[in-house]
């Protein structure tokens, strides 16, 4: 149920407005800017899982009129607003937190708060997996981005955490604040790497170093078919690829023939990048037989 991207998305926004509703609660109850941060941090989670929830329906719409290409940079255009959620977060939590510096603050009741972040923690930490794990499968950027942006969770709840735990014990009220502002600038990090991808894929730029080494692979497998390939392009569009290329035939091949070896190299390509768009040029060889490893009748002359 929650295995592809829309029961990923779903599962997503239930698990953090849960969160959020704790995290307000007792942040109220404890009056910790800390632990209000991460309810701050969580409820831009929800943006995000909405967002997400909308560019994924949008982004599997197929290729139209207006749209030949199909719609995935939509999955871009939700991480990069993502990013900019988590650049806000980042910048009302450190905001906050030096008004409470400036105005000091006490903490009460700091063990709700300290068993509030361990079970965030843990929930975090299961769901940022969960995510990833998704978006790997799917290659989804803007699920991806919902992945990192929860990981972020983990490690500035277990600051706060750690803060409030300092806090119990000596009563240095002023850690809490100071924490607040550390986990900001980690999220601030966050933000940045999290905006990085899909500006790539708005860019067109080429497609990982891995994903290429398959396309290559596969190419150099028909060596005995075709006399080579040139002018390979790839680029990324949300999940989606666009790979195009001119394929190297030997003159006396009929059209069928290319066209039967064009179509088992798109296959082998599509088995491993699943939602690969391939657009394949043939053309015959300049009849150089020494650079040339394909079989054909002017070689086996020679």
């Amino acid at each position: 149920m929650f295995s592809t991207k829309a029961g990923a998305t779903k599962l997503l926004i239930g698990v953090v407005v849960s969160l959020i509703i704790f995290k307000v609660l007792v942040g109220w109850r404890t009056g910790s800017i800390s632990i209000l941060a991460q309810a701050a941090d969580s409820l831009l989670d929800l943006f995000a899982g909405i967002i997400t929830f909308s560019a994924i329906r949008i982004a599997a719409k197929p290729a139209d009129a207006e749209h030949p290409y199909g719609h995935g940079k939509v999955e871009d255009i939700a991480g990069i607003v993502q990013g900019i959620l988590i650049f806000i977060a980042g910048g009302v939590i450190i905001y906050s937190a030096i008004g409470r510096i400036i105005k000091g603050s006490s903490i009460e009741l700091a063990e709700a708060g300290i068993a509030m972040m361990a079970v965030s923690i843990v929930v975090s930490i299961f769901l940022s997996r969960h995510l990833l794990s998704v978006s790997r499968i799917s290659s989804s950027v803007a699920l991806e981005a919902n992945a990192h942006n929860i990981a972020t969770d983990v490690y500035s709840a277990s600051a706060v955490l750690a803060g409030l735990a300092i806090v119990q014990f000596t009563g240095l009220n002023i850690i809490d604040p100071v924490i607040a502002i550390g986990v900001a600038i980690y999220i601030l990090k966050v933000a940045f790497n999290t905006i990085r991808k899909p500006i790539s894929g708005l860019l067109d730029e080429t497609l990982p170093t891995s994903q290429q080494a398959v396309i290559e692979d596969s190419l150099r497998k028909h060596s005995r078919e075709v006399s080579g390939f040139h002018t390979l392009r790839t680029r990324r569009s949300g999940s989606q690829s666009f790979i195009d290329l001119h394929l190297v035939m030997a003159r006396e091949i009929s059209l069928e023939q290319a066209h039967q070896i064009c179509d088992r190299i798109e296959a082998e390509i599509q088995s491993t990048l699943h939602e690969a768009s391939i657009t394949i040029h043939a053309e015959p060889c300049d009849g150089e037989c020494e650079q040339c490893s394909a079989t054909c009748s002017r070689r086996r002359t020679r």
